[in-house]
This record gives structure tokens, C-alpha cells and sequence, in this order.
């Protein structure tokens, strides 16, 4: 377990909560550097010789691959543009970065001029979990609450004392349950995630409950059947009339909803042996 040290373990230190943005900026461009000067960007972005001047990787144009990709301007080369950078714009590189990263592995090396490694094999996935636990490690003393997920996408963290639910597998084998959950997850956490995305992410959860309610029935009273339904329906969840009680914070209650049925589909599939019957 890492050390923490004495003015973070007593809360007197500034950043105890985590840095602020433009201390995590300079942060992520360091590790940038550290990576791009160890040859992991060689392969897809390019790199430079002393003799041959700039050496083009799988992605001639960058600037133009990023903009046709990641629909902006004005990212790339991070170093001439970062201090107009903002959080969207780190982590849309981030994403970027991690599909273009690979280890270096085998090469040859060129001493004119002190020029270096001329890189020509390159292991990807190792790469890609390089880049993914450096960029967790920043992630980690962000004041936002932010991870990279192993398929290269910022996800918002789970909410504290719930990160075991998302390492869990859904103890299902009915392919029409797994997607459905793996989707609400995906759809709930993803950064950048609208009160929309999130009312659509509870909505398919209740979906998939749904899709359970004829085995629902054998372990759950009818009053608690009928609570557990009760939400979707009557909270402008899964209906859109005047009957429904809309009159809420949004950000608070759908966040409750979601937790709340993401944990009930675990019990309930477990309860009701799920992935045991689906075999």
C-alpha cells in the first residue's frame, strides 16, 4: 500500500482532495513527454531523425486524424496548445493517445548527432496498459473523480463504497441481460454523461427488471414487486405524462436510482441462481 504522507494523513496539506486542473495539466503533459521521448508514440504518430528530419508512423497526418476523429482543432502538437486546454480536450487526448500507443520492444540505434533508438517492433497491448496505469496514477490525484477504463475510455468513478458492484461480473449467461447492464454501466459512467444519458442508463436497468419480473415474483413480496417498479414508472423514468412526479433533483435521484437497481439486479440474479440456470 502506497505511503501517505503526513500532511495529506492530517488534511493539512492543499491538495489533500486532489490538484486542481492546471497542476494535473502540467502533470499529464510530463508523462506525455516521458512517453513520447521513450519511443511508445514511434509507431503510430511519427517520430524525428537528425539525418531524415521528421519520420511519419501509421497516422501520416495527425493533426488531420484528430480532427477527423475527435472533432477539434487546436489539440495538437499538446505542446504549442496546452495552455489552452481544457478538461475535455486532456481527456479526449487521453482516449486518442491510448489508441495510438505501443511498447517499444526492438530497434536499431542511430549515434550520429546523438540521435537515438530507431524503433521497429512494437508490442500494442502492453503498451496500452503502460499508458492506461500512468494515466490512472494522474487520474488518481485529480480533483475530479476520473479513471481510464481498460478499453480507453474516461469513465466517472464509482460513487464511494460502491466500486465493488463495477469490478463484479453480472452473474447472468442471458447474453439480453449482460448487454443490457454492461450498457446502463458504460452509458451512466461515461464522462461527459448528460442527465439523459443517466435517465437512459436507469432506464434500462429497469428494462432489465423487467425481463425479470415473472422469476422476481418468486422471491419478493407483492408489495415489494410493486415498490421496486414503482420508481421507473411513476418518476418520468420509463412514462412521459402528467401523472408522473417530476419535481426532483434530477443529478441526486437518478444517481440513487441507478445504484439502487444495479444493486438489486445483482441480488436478485444471484438469489434467483441466474447464471447457474442459463448454463
Amino acid at each position: 500500500m502506497a505511503h501517505t504522507f503526513y500532511s495529506v494523513r492530517t488534511g493539512k496539506n492543499k491538495n489533500t482532495e486532489g490538484f486542481e486542473f492546471p497542476e494535473f495539466l502540467g502533470l499529464f503533459f510530463r508523462a506525455f513527454q516521458n512517453f513520447r521521448e521513450g519511443g511508445y508514440f514511434d509507431e503510430y504518430l511519427g517520430t524525428a531523425c537528425v539525418d531524415m528530419g521528421p519520420v511519419p508512423g501509421k497516422v501520416p497526418d495527425v493533426e488531420l486524424d484528430i480532427l477527423l476523429k475527435v472533432r477539434k482543432n487546436g489539440i495538437w502538437p499538446i505542446a504549442s496548445n496546452l495552455p489552452d486546454l481544457g478538461e475535455d480536450d486532456v481527456f479526449d487526448l487521453i482516449e486518442y493517445l491510448y489508441q495510438n500507443v505501443s511498447k517499444p520492444i526492438d530497434g536499431t540505434y542511430h549515434d550520429f548527432a546523438g540521435c537515438g533508438m530507431h524503433w521497429e517492433t512494437f508490442n500494442k497491448s502492453e503498451g496500452q496498459a503502460e499508458f492506461a496505469q500512468s494515466m490512472n496514477e494522474l487520474l488518481a490525484l485529480y480533483k475530479g473523480s476520473f479513471e481510464l477504463s481498460p478499453q480507453g475510455e474516461i469513465l466517472h468513478k464509482p460513487e464511494k463504497g460502491f466500486e465493488p458492484i463495477f469490478e463484479a461480473d453480472v452473474p447472468s449467461n442471458d447474453d439480453n441481460i449482460m448487454s443490457r447492464v454492461s450498457s446502463a454501466v458504460l452509458r451512466y459512467r461515461r464522462h461527459g454523461s448528460t442527465i439523459d444519458d443517466r435517465r437512459q442508463a436507469v432506464r434500462d436497468l429497469a428494462d432489465v427488471l423487467e425481463y425479470l419480473r415473472p422469476q422476481v415474483k418468486s422471491v419478493l413480496t407483492k408489495q415489494d414487486e410493486k415498490d421496486l417498479f414503482n420508481l421507473a414508472n411513476n418518476f418520468g423514468i420509463r412514462h412521459h405524462n402528467d401523472q408522473q412526479k417530476t419535481g426532483y433533483d434530477a443529478a441526486l435521484w437518478l444517481s440513487w436510482m441507478f445504484y439502487y437497481y444495479l444493486s438489486t439486479i445483482h441480488v436478485l440474479l444471484r438469489k434467483l441462481g441466474h447464471d447457474s440456470l442459463n448454463q
